[in-house]
């Protein structure tokens, strides 16, 4: 079994709504899908997201960094899905000048990577959970199910009371907040939210790093009084040293994302006490397997962690998250599956967004078990390179 063709595809995914946050307002999202073609004619794809603010990439670096990265020699024949796999966690792209930490291919190392295993797992009749299974087998507990948690994003007034009540109607569990947005008050808010949603319902906040390390202390405690389960990346990255003092300060368990891009993040984060969860995401931490490193190495240095998303992931990275989510017993939050709700093309045939309680029943079929709609794709398609 080997590789017969391997496309990279810049596609312009647009967003039902604004998308505001401390960090960046989008409107639309330019992701990486690859298609991978094996000789037997099974056909895999794999998406990433760049952003240049969180690893350092664009579509074009993207683009660029796959047309060099020698893939042919990397991706060979192989006899089993376990080979796949080992391929998979060797795969490394092209150097980039000045990365010291490793970071800017990770979204084109993830769209690479699906394609791969996903391509594979239909060859061999294989789910991507069978990853988790082969590689971290003290992770691997599959469940039928995943419960998604909610999110609020930069709604006020009026209308933040009605999107806190109708995730509380929707019955989500955890509900996600997005804080530190410039002209808002986050105290008000976070008070208008809990009284919407009830004590029941765990409520944690994401600053996107808009904090300074002298407010960051006591913007927390004055949020500790809503009950709030953890705090995202409230410094920036360039700051994110007085976490540690920040942590004995507190008592809310604060989480790393933009921070948390890779091994090297997190073995940093973890020898110097800076934080006490991971936000994984696929596509910012490199791929499946690499993500599933990083839980492993949390685990063993008792970090807890959250399975991220990106906005504007379409059904390709939903459906790998689903496989994440719905194996691995170390999860404190999930998100993602906002399919439907979020973009207008998700791509594939199947609809993968979370129900009633952000419930959604696991993807049982060979690879990422999910099909994609070719007239879907080249609808968002701006340009097409082909790899092999």
């Amino acid at each position: 079994m080997k590789i017969v063709e391997l496309t990279a595809r810049h596609t312009r995914i647009r967003l039902r709504r604004p998308i505001r946050h401390a960090s960046h307002t989008r409107q639309q999202t330019d992701n990486v899908v690859v298609r991978c073609v094996l000789d037997d004619g099974s056909v895999g794809h794999g998406e990433g997201v760049p952003r240049d603010y969180v690893t350092g990439e664009t579509i074009d670096s993207v683009l660029e960094l796959l047309q060099r990265s020698q893939l042919d020699r990397q991706l060979t024949a192989c006899r089993s899905f376990a080979e796949a796999v080992e391929q998979a966690e060797r795969l490394r792209l092209a150097a980039t000048p000045g990365d010291e930490r490793g970071i800017q291919g990770n979204a084109a190392r993830c769209a690479v990577e699906l394609a791969w295993l996903d391509a594979c797992g239909r060859r061999f009749h294989q789910p991507l959970s069978h990853v988790v299974q082969l590689l971290a087998p003290e992770l691997y507990s599959p469940r039928s199910s995943v419960r998604y948690s909610g999110a609020i994003t930069s709604a006020k007034g009026l209308k933040l009371r009605l999107v806190a009540l109708l995730q509380r109607v929707y019955g989500l569990r955890q509900i996600k907040v997005k804080v530190g947005i410039a002209g808002q008050n986050d105290v008000e808010r976070l008070r208008t939210i809990r009284r919407c949603v009830g004590a029941k319902v765990e409520l944690r906040v994401d600053a996107n790093e808009a904090w300074s390390p002298s407010e960051v202390v006591a913007r927390i405690r004055e949020l500790e009084p809503f009950g709030i389960a953890s705090v995202e990346q409230p410094v920036a990255h360039e700051e994110v040293a007085c976490l540690a003092e920040v942590r004995r300060a507190v008592h809310t368990p604060i989480m790393l994302d933009e921070s948390l891009c890779g091994r090297l993040d997190a073995e940093r984060a973890i020898s110097n006490g800076w934080c006490d969860l991971f936000n994984v995401r696929l596509s910012k931490c490199g791929g499946f397997i690499p993500s599933l490193r990083l839980v492993q190495l949390a685990k063993q240095h008792g970090l807890g962690c959250q399975l991220g998303c990106q906005v504007g992931e379409t059904a390709i990275l939903s459906a790998a998250g689903r496989h994440f989510a719905s194996c691995l017993v170390e999860l404190r939050f999930v998100e993602g599956s906002y399919d439907s709700r979020l973009v207008y093309d998700a791509l594939g045939l199947t609809d993968l967004t979370f129900s009633l309680g952000g419930k959604a029943p696991a993807l049982v079929g060979p690879g990422l078990g999910v099909d994609i709609d070719p007239q879907a794709l080249e609808r968002v398609t701006v340009k097409q390179i082909r790899l092999l």
